[in-house]
């Protein structure tokens, strides 16, 4: 059975303002782990003005699903990933694993919501 693949790529990524609503502005990537193993992740973040940041550990519990917050520097190995700024995220995996961004934008009242499965081999 194939429980989803071993690497992910988002290449149009930007963490929108918070908003003035009670439904704030957020990023979200979600990781489905489908396996009895866990799995272990390394993110890589790129950004067009600045070198990467690599190997950013992750591990998914065996059958278990994980929300990673852009907005929460622990999600992230402790790097703040910078608001309103284009950038890319790469996830790689020892395990197959399943991935989904999503995009909340609160900047008008009607708020948008975006979801989108990453590139994956």
């Amino acid at each position: 059975m194939d429980n989803g693949k071993k690497l992910w790529v988002y290449p149009d990524l930007e963490m929108p303002p918070k908003g003035d609503f009670p439904l704030i502005g957020h990023e979200s990537v979600i990781i489905l782990n489908m396996n009895d193993a866990p799995a272990n992740i390394r993110m890589t973040l790129y950004f067009d003005n600045k070198e990467p940041v690599r190997d950013i550990p992750l591990v998914v519990e065996a059958n278990r699903v994980r929300c990673l917050r852009t907005y929460n520097p622990d999600d992230f190995g402790g790097f703040e990933i910078p608001g309103e700024t284009q950038y890319a995220l790469r996830i790689e995996s020892d395990v197959p694993v399943v991935c989904q961004y999503g995009r909340l934008d609160t900047r008008q009242q009607n708020m948008a919501f975006y979801t989108v499965m990453g590139y994956s081999c």
